[in-house]
């Protein structure tokens, strides 16, 4: 094999390897993500007592403000109103708020009622019988967004461009080595 051709399969493995470790970091992102406030929102949408959601909420709420998911757009290019974070954390605390402020005397029905206005609120019913949480896309990785997605741009250009030159490199050397030895062993 050529020092070129060497040359180009080291870079398409490199940028294969970045690749590889962006998907994997993502991957990691987005599972503590949903495990560390994702679920406890919908466990708080899910809750059949009031207690119950205001426990569940008050952790998702306590992990978005450790890991300052409070203001800003998860957007990159277009600034989508679906991918605001305030308005999804100032949903999530006025949901939380008008839970704590039920009077401890209230009827079951005005609990039901507040349950109800939560689950509403916090997730969408997808209508095959589960609820989705409504959450920002991309708000596992924020404020990093931007770093993430030329991560991926740059890793998936550099894999598909020396993966590209190393198999027609190895083409090439393959071909030019056949028509060589022909002319060589006197058939050309």
């Amino acid at each position: 094999m050529k020092k070129i051709t060497k040359i180009f399969l080291s870079a398409a493995i490199i940028f294969s390897l970045f690749f590889i470790s962006w998907t994997a970091v993502r991957i990691v992102k987005a599972v503590t993500f949903e495990f560390e406030c994702e679920a406890y929102i919908k466990r708080a949408t899910n809750a059949s007592t009031v207690e119950m959601a205001k426990t569940e909420l008050a952790k998702a709420i306590e992990y978005a403000e450790r890991n300052n998911l409070t203001e800003g757009i998860v957007s990159i290019f277009l600034k989508n109103p679906r991918n605001d974070i305030s308005f999804w954390y100032n949903n999530m605390t006025a949901a939380y708020n008008e839970l704590d402020a039920l009077p401890e005397d209230s009827t079951p029905l005005e609990k039901t009622n507040v349950l109800m206005k939560l689950r509403e609120s916090l997730a969408d019913n997808s209508g095959d019988g589960g609820a989705t949480v409504l959450l920002p896309a991309g708000i596992s990785i924020y404020p990093d967004n931007v770093l993430y997605f030329w991560w991926c741009m740059i890793s998936l250009f550099g894999l598909g461009v020396f993966w590209s030159l190393f198999a027609v490199s190895l083409y090439n050397h393959k071909h030019r080595s056949k028509n060589i030895t022909g002319i060589f062993d006197g058939r050309k």
